[in-house]
């Protein structure tokens, strides 16, 4: 299907226009094909068609035109319906005003490397698709006005680029170009870039007097109309041609056309050209590598008059820099070089690109300074490695591409050595791993005439001996990526080299606090910044991928890299211990913000310690660590590497390996990885500590010794810190929950709560108010329950790092009966998250909401959206949603196997909750199979492993009414004890 707004509305299917008839059809699908493939929200919408007067109630009557609209499509299924409004299921490329916007701008793109022919192509197909006025069915709407405008402006500055272009060449009719720009000059009269394409026109087809006439034509019209003269371009234009006559002939400069194409750096091109009007001498400064001279290049051929281009890399020593560039200006061998420099340079509009200056810094800066002294109309271009620091010098930085302009680079070079190129996922990873380094990514598409971008991106672990082969022509430093980055690290002096040396310890960016622990001074910091070592941004300091290898190969070679490991595992170790006192109370954002920054600066401390065998360190590293993790969520990946730390052989201070048990157990429980728990964790040897006891504790649990855990706890629950209370009493209130004691549990999370309150400590009161409303609505209190919720989900959204805990939030909700709070909660996380586990975690419970409303493709459609991976309990409510759902569709058989395998699932953690939901869902499944005794009774575990009826949850709710005249087995069910609840649901 493809929709035609450039012009008249037009649908067609299979190269057939489809009518769509009425005014108000047109005008929704028009709206929703200008945001083809993304969701039109219903108050957006509703503005939109009715700009007037907004109907009171608009949601209806949009349902109404979207069904009607939905009938006239042979493809109804194109148009979505989402939870905040709708969507056009098409590709943007089918719509033709996003598809012409798209050619239009890579055709000015294209024009601006200089690539003239394809300009023509592109300019050409994005002119070719309009078939009148834009939006002319719908015209008379607010919205469709402003957009015609736009695009009526783009088609205009199209047709100036596809003229552009058009005249550039050497066989162009100019007097057809001429008399097509006077046409659009009459219908635009103050364009002033139609202008001036006209007299540039003219001007290449030796109608000077012509040209001038033009411009004076234009400048009376200026005065006339706005009292203003012709902008500075036009000016200098117009002053060359009247001075052209009287001028010397001339050489036009030496910068070489391009070979390849120019890909990823409009954005640089176009702030170059901004500093080259305002500065004299402009640098352009970067990491080898980065692209630097094929930016300068291309700007130098986008300067009007004359740019001679430099080549400086081949240069050997600094006193032969003048000469290179008389040469390179061709000028016969003198002996006053300068003053024949200053003479070929002297002429206005003349542009000097002084290429690679970084080796003979010195002398180039020196000549800079010279000539533009003695040649007042001169502009230099310089690019290196660091600044020529003089006086009057505008900076332009060149940074790595960004993911998608390297991606779209990899793409160009490897469609030139292997035709027929197919990308896949896998060059992401590539430009990625390569920095976004437009070398390295030249040569590493050139590596595929041998090997597949699999191969190609699992081998640049060993970058170093993989990328070379460059251009045979090109200076030795920029064939491969070794000699690239020597060539940098050659030019340091040998305290650069050791602070650069050390700065490869980091993984990640550090502060300048990290850099001075591990012996790099602020005055190095500044050296190696200048001469492109290093980035720096927001006070951070961050050394590319390439470079940061090559580094630790030096330092492996000097023997140093153990010590600067020890160095930098000594600084974490530091600021992580510093930071987890804050951590625990009402000050912990800063902090936990502040670590999570040095995420990987900490994981790289701690995996050096275990490494080399340093429990000590690696326990203490871990107290604090899992802590941090389970403020943020990261219960997987804690468990994993506190579980590493803790089978390490060799002492550590009993205190720091109590935490980090502590830390392990408690994200284990949440991971659903307690069957290892007591292989990993040894028994205390006493629980004189709360620390201590806490560890037996989560030990009972995992091993089923529930009274055994809760009385350990006992001495401690009256603790004098706050948190330290509200952690143990949170530990007695899970196994309270996990034996089935509800009315206990009840008792610790208030408590725990109480603690959490105290402490100001954000976790742990979102997940006891949490488990508390949980409490208070499977009861029945559904009102004091989902205030607590409210508290909960301020406290979670304050703290912003747990992926799934708002999810959770918004479940409680549902079984507290407010799907609408619940629905928004949900909705909020899709657009607002900036976490795909916790999206993806959301549309579990929206597919139950749909499900509810008896929208069974809506609920398939978001379960389908739900990515693989997640912790034991994100996959068993997942598989139990998909239980419900085969339920509710009637596929009995697999409702039955998806339901029985969330029950293992569950029951391994073990999640009474979790259960209860499941035990739910398998008595409808009974229920609809004919055997209404069998799922009373299973409805009845499900209160029984709640501790309450829960009848605010729309499945039990409608389970309870349908049941009612089987309430002896439902009773049956309520009085069995969590062991026998469990027993009953895995045994049906």
């Amino acid at each position: 299907m493809r929709i035609d707004v450039l012009g008249p509305l037009q649908v067609v299917v299979d190269g057939q226009i489809i009518e769509v008839g009425g005014m108000r059809l047109r005008a929704v699908l028009t709206r929703l094909a200008l945001d083809a493939g993304h969701v039109v929200t219903f108050r957006t919408l509703a503005s939109e068609l009715w700009p007037d007067e907004v109907p009171s109630n608009p949601v209806p009557a949009l349902h109404s035109l979207v069904s009607r609209l939905r009938r006239a499509l042979p493809g109804p299924a194109v148009l979505r319906t989402e939870p905040a409004g709708y969507r056009l299921d098409l590709p943007a490329e089918a719509v033709d005003a996003i598809r012409f916007e798209r050619l239009a701008q890579e055709g000015r793109h294209a024009l601006r490397a200089g690539h003239r022919a394809a300009a023509q192509d592109f300019l050409a197909q994005a002119l070719g698709l309009w078939r009148g006025e834009a939006l002319a069915d719908v015209a008379h709407l607010p919205f469709a006005a402003a957009t015609a405008a736009r695009l009526a402006e783009l088609r205009l500055g199209a047709v100036a680029d596809r003229i552009e272009a058009q005249a550039a060449g050497f066989d162009t009719d100019r007097a057809s170009v001429v008399v097509e720009l006077e046409q659009l000059i009459a219908a635009h009269p103050l364009r002033e870039r139609l202008r001036m394409l006209l007299i540039e026109t003219l001007d290449a087809d030796g109608r000077q007097s012509e040209a001038l006439a033009a411009y004076a034509d234009y400048r009376a019209v200026l005065a006339d109309e706005l009292g203003t003269d012709p902008e500075p371009a036009l000016r200098e234009l117009h002053l060359r041609i009247l001075r052209r006559d009287a001028a010397p002939e001339r050489a036009h400069g030496n910068v070489p056309a391009p070979l390849t194409s120019f890909v990823g750096r409009e954005k640089e091109l176009d702030f170059l050209g901004d500093r080259l009007r305002g500065s004299r001498l402009v640098t352009l400064v970067g990491a080898g590598g980065v692209g630097k001279s094929r930016l300068a290049s291309v700007a130098a051929t986008e300067v009007a008059g004359t740019a001679w281009l430099v080549e400086l890399g081949s240069v050997a020593e600094s006193a032969d820099v003048p000469d290179a560039v008389a040469r390179a200006l061709g000028l016969p061998a003198s002996a006053d070089t300068m003053a024949g420099l200053v003479d070929a340079l002297s002429a206005a509009g003349t542009l000097l690109v002084l290429d690679g200056c970084e080796h003979v810094i010195e002398a180039a800066a020196r000549l800079a300074e010279e000539l533009l002294g003695r040649c007042s109309r001169l502009r230099v271009l310089a690019t290196s490695r660091e600044p020529l620091g003089i006086t009057g010098e505008a900076l332009c930085p060149v940074a790595p591409l960004e993911p998608g302009p390297a991606a779209a680079l990899f793409i160009d070079r490897a469609r030139a050595v292997q035709p027929g190129f197919e990308p896949t996922t896998d060059i992401d990873r590539i430009c990625r791993r390569l920095d976004g380094l437009p070398l390295a990514i030249e040569l590493a598409a050139a590596r595929l005439r041998s090997m597949s971008q699999k191969m190609l991106a699992e081998r640049l672990t060993d970058r170093f001996r993989l990328l070379t082969g460059g251009s045979r022509t090109a200076l030795p430093h920029h064939r491969t990526l070794r000699a690239m980055v020597s060539w940098s690290w050659d030019l340091l002096t040998a305290a650069e080299r050791r602070a650069a040396e050390q700065a490869a310890v980091f993984p990640t960016s550090f502060t300048v606090e990290a850099a001075e622990h591990v012996g790099i001074t602020v005055e190095e910091l500044h050296s190696l910044v200048d001469k492109s070592l290093l980035e720096a941004a927001d006070g951070r300091y961050r050394m590319l991928d390439s470079i940061r290898e090559h580094g630790q190969e030096c330092l492996v070679r000097s023997g140093r890299l153990d010590t600067a490991r020890t160095a930098h595992t000594e600084c974490f170790l530091e600021l992580a211990e510093r930071a987890e006192p804050h951590l625990r109370g009402a000050g912990q954002l800063p902090w936990l913000a502040r670590l999570t920054i040095e995420r990987d600066n900490i994981i790289a401390a701690l995996k050096f310690s275990c490494d080399s065998d340093d429990a000590d360190t690696a326990c203490r590293l871990g107290a604090v660590l899992s802590w941090f993790w389970t403020l943020r969520g990261d219960h997987v990946e804690s468990t994993r590497r506190l579980g590493t730390v803790l089978r390490m052989p060799g002492a550590a201070h009993e205190t720091a390996r109590l935490h980090a048990s502590a830390g392990y157990l408690l994200n284990a429980m949440f991971a659903g990885e307690f069957a290892d728990a007591s292989t990993v964790v040894g028994r205390p040897a006493d629980t004189a500590t709360p620390a201590a006891a806490f560890v037996q504790a989560l030990l009972s649990l995992a091993t089923g010794e529930f009274v055994a855990g809760s009385a350990v706890l006992e001495p401690h629950l009256s603790d004098a810190d706050p948190w330290t209370r509200g952690m143990l009493w949170l530990a007695r209130s899970i196994l309270d929950g996990a034996r089935g004691r509800g009315d206990q549990d009840e008792r610790g999370v208030s408590a725990a709560v109480a603690g959490f309150r105290e402490s100001g400590e954000r976790w742990g009161l979102s997940l006891s108010l949490m488990s508390w409303a949980s409490v208070k609505i499977t009861a029945g209190d559904t009102t004091q329950g989902l205030a607590m919720l409210d508290e909960a989900v301020t406290a979670t959204r304050e703290l912003g790092t747990h992926d799934a805990q708002p999810v959770w939030l918004a479940m409680v909700r549902i079984d507290g009966g407010d799907t609408d709070g619940a629905r928004a909660q949900l909705l909020h996380v899709l657009e607002r998250s900036s976490s795909a586990r916790q999206v993806s975690l959301a549309r579990i419970p929206l597919a139950d909401l749909a499900r509810f409303e008896g929208d069974l493709a809506e609920a398939e459609r978001q379960l389908g959206l739900v990515e693989d991976g997640g912790d034991l309990a994100e996959r068993a409510l997942y598989t139990a949603g998909t239980g419900y759902l085969a339920v509710a569709t009637g596929d009995l058989d697999s409702a039955a196997h998806n339901l029985a395998e969330a029950a293992g699932l569950a029951a391994v953690m073990p999640d009474l909750p979790m259960l209860a939901h499941i035990a739910v869902g398998m008595a409808d499944l009974h229920h609809r199979r004919g055997d209404p005794d069998s799922a009373a009774e299973l409805l009845g575990a499900a209160h029984a492993l709640r501790g309450g009826p829960n009848s605010g949850n729309p499945d039990v709710a409608r389970l309870l009414r349908d049941l009612g005249s089987y309430r002896a087995a439902y009773e049956r069910g309520s009085a069995l004890d969590s062991a026998n609840a469990l027993t009953k649901i895995q045994s049906i």
